[in-house]
């Protein structure tokens, strides 16, 4: 938790205005009772009504300065607050986008969502109860303790009691409650798990009717949250009766002790009033300190999950600037390259070696699992090879500034990702400068400019979140189009033709096949059609290079791509490939 304060640095001078209106409060306070018990010795017993009217006014004064006082504290303890929470939030959304995707893994989205919101959440509650409660309950119980000696010195004992009693029931409820708060947010991420997981995957549900297994496995989940959740709030449960009748134990014990005194003087009436007051003031004060006790433990349990994250040293380590000089002419080159996942326990790939220049096509294909796919997102350095060189354009990728590689690189994902926002948007997600004209041009050569003349709003239509409102064709053609309006060095199509018609493929490929004739093109395709014309195939099986070359040579050549044609293509089809090789 401490950790985290750092964000509070920014804000120091409100802090200080803070702190000061925080003194006011206090001292206006601790001057009522004080004031009252004036009132009761020199006025009422006197009988003197202009030293109660004067006196009653400087409490009426004090009142209102302690109001004013309080008003301008928690403005600036909310104030401060937001904007720790606001800071705080940005600092980990930007750490969590410098992740590298098998550290999101490691940490999992749903986790990741929790911490951005209710760790958060959590973390902020607990800042703003330090700038106000924190400071003000320490100040408020000495200075109470202090007047209250000052006014019965030989009821001081009393409160000591009360306190002390405090304290022994609050370490038994926090010891109770501690050790259940990290669990209560694990199973938070849990449920946050499920829930995304099946909203996600509703259709999927709907689809193998299994509604109701999905609804027993959120069921129990909640189940276990709602019974941590009912354990923490049955402990906390007891505080408040505990300290009522700590609270009304010391009244009486008080009041019994001064009726021993009133028959001797009278005057001794005010002092016990002001005592209560401040014995009030003090329980009050470490009452407030063990409902801090509640909230602290909680936020540094969040504080650590975020501290998780902000502290993750990255797996992968980006230049500042890029070391070196990259060649003017795109090419990608692999030499020798292996790839384990973290926790397996063998290489997904094997000693891969090709080279891909400019002008021409280079396809991946292979059976599923053959690592084509992990292969692909080596280049964007979404994972880094665990030996072997990559390089881009001649230059080790591992030189390159993250903003430098990026902006070389248009990437279309197997899945069309697009974003809540217009289709415009969307297009030009990776050049907010594009014109109109270039965003056209774009959806144009992609084969989406039919469907997206047809909608209402054409380029301003808008689309739902994660592309809801489109077809899965329409998806990857937006996703085509959006790469296309980056005018990148180097294209790569993770299997983003594979919800495409034939004709639509054919048609979207001729298209590409001239606006792409300056950069390098990596296409890994399922569909033998997708791929038969690029000038290099490259054939994986079991994360090894089994054939390279041409599409008819790898017929005459390699046996597992001869089998991948023979799956997909009739006997006849098959028989003429054969021939013309």
């Amino acid at each position: 938790m401490l950790k985290l304060l750092r964000f509070l640095k920014p804000y120091w001078w409100q802090i200080i205005f803070l702190l000061l209106t925080l003194f006011g409060q206090v001292h206006c306070s601790l001057k009522l009772p004080a004031l009252m018990a004036d009132i009761i010795n020199n006025g009422v017993t006197a009988g003197d009504q202009n030293y109660i009217l004067s006196t009653g006014l400087l409490m009426l004064v004090y009142a209102l300065l302690s109001s004013v006082f309080a008003v301008v504290t928690h403005f600036f303890s909310a104030r401060v607050g937001a904007a720790y929470s606001r800071d705080l939030r940005e600092e980990f959304y930007k750490k969590v986008l410098s992740l590298s995707i098998s550290e999101i893994d490691d940490f999992s989205t749903a986790s990741l969502i929790t911490r951005t919101t209710n760790d958060i959440g959590q973390v902020q509650q607990a800042v703003m109860m330090m700038l106000t409660m924190m400071l003000r309950a320490p100040l408020m119980g000495i200075g109470a303790i202090f007047q209250a000696y000052q006014t019965a010195p030989d009821m001081t004992w009393t409160i000591a009691a009360g306190v002390g009693t405090i304290v022994f029931f609050s370490i038994i409820i926090l010891g109770l409650a501690l050790p259940k708060f990290k669990i209560y947010q694990q199973l938070f991420d849990k449920i946050t798990l499920i829930a995304r997981e099946n909203l996600t995957g509703l259709r999927v549900i709907r689809a193998f009717n299994n509604e109701k297994h999905e609804q027993e496995k959120f069921n129990h989940a909640n189940g276990e949250l709602t019974k941590v959740g009912l354990f923490i709030d049955k402990v906390f449960a007891l505080q408040d009766p505990l300290i009522s009748l700590i609270f009304n134990g010391v009244t009486l014990l008080v009041v019994w002790i001064s009726i021993n005194r009133f028959a001797t003087d009278l005057s001794y009436v005010g002092n016990m009033v002001a005592f209560v007051q401040y014995a009030s003031q003090v329980l009050i004060s470490f009452l407030i300190l063990t409902m801090l006790l509640v909230v602290l433990p909680r936020a540094n349990v969040s504080a650590g999950r975020i501290n998780e994250v902000l502290n993750a040293k990255p797996k992968i380590h980006w230049k500042p600037k890029t070391a070196g000089a990259p060649a003017k002419t795109p090419s990608v080159e692999f030499r020798n390259v292996d790839f384990i996942y973290s926790g397996a326990e063998e290489n997904v790939l094997k000693n891969i070696t090709f080279k891909a220049v400019t002008g021409e096509t280079t396809a991946f294909i292979g059976s599923t699992g053959s690592g084509k796919s992990t292969l692909i997102s080596l280049v964007p350095r979404f994972y880094e090879a665990s030996s072997g060189e990559i390089l881009i354009n001649g230059l080790d990728i591992k030189n390159y500034s993250e903003d430098d590689l990026m902006r070389r690189i248009g990437y279309v994902p197997q899945r069309g990702i697009l974003f809540s926002g217009t289709v415009k948007e969307n297009i030009a997600f990776g050049n907010p400068d594009a014109t109109d004209k270039e965003v056209h041009r774009s959806a144009r050569i992609a084969e989406a400019e039919g469907f997206v003349e047809r909608l209402t709003d054409k380029y301003d239509s808008h689309i739902a979140e994660k592309g809801t409102n489109v077809s899965g064709g329409q998806k990857q053609r937006l996703s085509i189009a959006r790469a296309l309006a980056k005018h990148p060095e180097i294209y790569i199509f993770d299997d983003s033709f594979s919800a495409l018609d034939m004709k639509t493929d054919k048609k979207l490929r001729e298209s590409l096949r001239e606006e792409t004739k300056d950069s390098v093109v990596l296409i890994v395709a399922q569909r033998i059609n997708t791929i038969k014309d690029a000038e290099q195939i490259i054939v994986l099986d079991q994360g090894k290079i089994v054939g390279r070359g041409r599409h008819l040579d790898l017929l005459k050549s390699c046996p597992t791509y001869r089998e991948i044609v023979k799956s997909q293509f009739s006997d006849a089809e098959f028989k003429k490939e054969m021939s013309n090789a």
